[in-house]
């Protein structure tokens, strides 16, 4: 039973603490609307989203609306591209169709991005999935609502380092095709490992193989919530640190449960999963880092950062799963630089660097997130930037993943805009030094020998 206090409770959360529902995506299958014709590919494509995402933007401000519940954004995720235009595109220029077609379907749809521009290589490209990834600097360019994402390691599988080099070329040309915007079109691309096929959350989102034709993913977001629910406990011990956690990440929990289900019963779609994430915005107030400045640190990056993540991780999974019918995607805590004021703030006061934040993606969900670098990076330095997170995925059987933006025309102590959720980031150093030779070598890093568990 929900007794008043519990409402009084969830509203506060809403109108004073930034508890929202960050997302409602629905994933799409496209198996179904493969052909070796590009025009009749085209052509199913666009028809099978629009008939299927009409009411989905409709149904997320009807909930809003009676629930009052802020549902920031309404998404699409769809069957991995490389997987759908394998038979009818035979050139880059060939997917870059595709994309325009996804583009146009989102914008009728009234979505805000649709994910799913994506390739699976963790053991290697064929060849759909070598031009499908060739393609994503031109499409991205062109395209407004068109995320993109590329599978290039697993725990099962090893790392692709073939992928893993050409991927650092294809970010560099990305940012140039999109200078003009502060090589915005990065934001759009993200390089996993061990990506899950439920993510609700952009860029990373798609609609895996192993999912229903249609299915309802909600990611909820309450960095503020456990903020506040922190402040009250000032000085605890860490058995009434992590309680407080843990109880605060069910609520917020809670709320995600109920907007799935009623979105699933609104549209008559399968209710998937949701994901727990704690997701910071620019907003004050909205600030994983907040979070672990909470919990004691003078800055995120300080010495016990490493640790004060992992035990927030942890905690918010323990109450979250409790929650929900179904946890799934990420489930963690994000630490993207730039959508979050408090780590924006901690690399301006130096005390965040890029190796402290490949530290600290060992313990949380994803990995290097919205990292703005100079435009004048090497595309190898950007490939062993993506191995090394990729190592760490591999290695500790969870996802990682990399989203860096080499901002062209800038370089360190100046500041890159992005808007909106994007947020703004300073421009944070790079190692110097080369390692050109290792990713120049052909082939794949070997799986981990604990990933033999058959």
């Amino acid at each position: 039973m929900i007794n008043i206090f519990e409402v009084y409770e969830t509203n506060k959360m809403i109108t004073q603490e930034n508890l929202d529902v960050r997302t409602i995506t629905l994933g799409i299958s496209l198996l179904d609307c493969v052909d070796d014709r590009l025009d009749a590919l085209n052509r199913k494509i666009y028809d099978k989203i629009t008939r299927t995402a009409e009411h989905l933007v409709s149904t997320g401000e009807e909930i809003e609306r009676e629930f009052g519940i802020p549902i920031v954004n309404k998404r699409i995720s769809i069957t991995p591209a490389a997987l759908v235009g394998g038979a009818a595109c035979k050139s880059p220029e060939d997917f870059v169709t595709l994309a325009h077609t996804l583009d146009r379907a989102a914008s009728q749809s009234g979505v805000n991005f649709l994910g799913g521009y994506s390739a699976l290589v963790s053991k290697g490209m064929t060849r759909a999935d070598e031009n499908l990834i060739r393609s994503i600097p031109q499409a991205l360019s062109e395209t407004s609502y068109v995320c993109s994402s590329v599978n290039v390691g697993s725990t099962k599988c090893g790392i692709d380092m073939d992928a893993v080099r050409l991927l650092g070329e294809i970010i560099l040309d990305t940012a140039e095709r999109t200078k003009e915007q502060d090589s915005l079109g990065c934001a759009k691309l993200v390089v996993f490992c061990n990506a899950p096929d439920d993510n609700p959350f952009m860029a990373g989102a798609f609609h895996g193989v192993t999912e229903a034709d249609t299915v309802i993913n909600v990611g909820v977001s309450g960095p503020g919530v456990v903020k506040h629910a922190l402040s009250q406990v000032r000085g605890a011990d860490f058995e009434t640190l992590c309680e407080t956690i843990k109880k605060t990440a069910f609520k917020v929990t809670r709320v995600g449960q109920l907007v799935a289900q009623e979105a699933s019963r609104r549209m008559g779609v399968p209710f998937g999963i949701v994901d727990l994430s704690l997701a910071p915005t620019p907003a004050i107030g909205d600030s994983v880092a907040d979070i672990l400045c909470e919990i004691g640190l003078e800055y995120a990056g300080a010495p016990g950062t490493t640790a004060a993540l992992a035990l927030l991780n942890d905690q918010v999974k323990k109450g979250g799963v409790m929650a929900s019918s179904y946890v799934g995607g990420l489930s963690g805590a994000f630490i993207p630089v730039s959508e979050d004021q408090g780590m924006i703030n901690a690399v301006l006061a130096n005390a965040l660097t890029l190796e402290k934040l490949e530290a600290m993606t060992c313990v949380c969900s994803v990995g290097l997130d919205m990292i703005a670098i100079p435009g004048d990076t090497k595309a190898s330095t950007i490939s062993g930037i993506i191995a090394d997170e990729m190592a760490i995925g591999m290695v500790n059987q969870k996802t990682t993943a990399v989203r860096i933006i080499p901002v062209v025309g800038k370089g360190v102590g100046e500041t890159v805009e992005f808007g909106g959720l994007l947020g703004y980031a300073p421009i944070m150093p790079v190692n110097p030094y080369s390692c050109e030779a290792f990713v120049s070598r052909r082939g794949r890093i070997p799986a981990p020998i604990h990933s033999f568990k058959n």
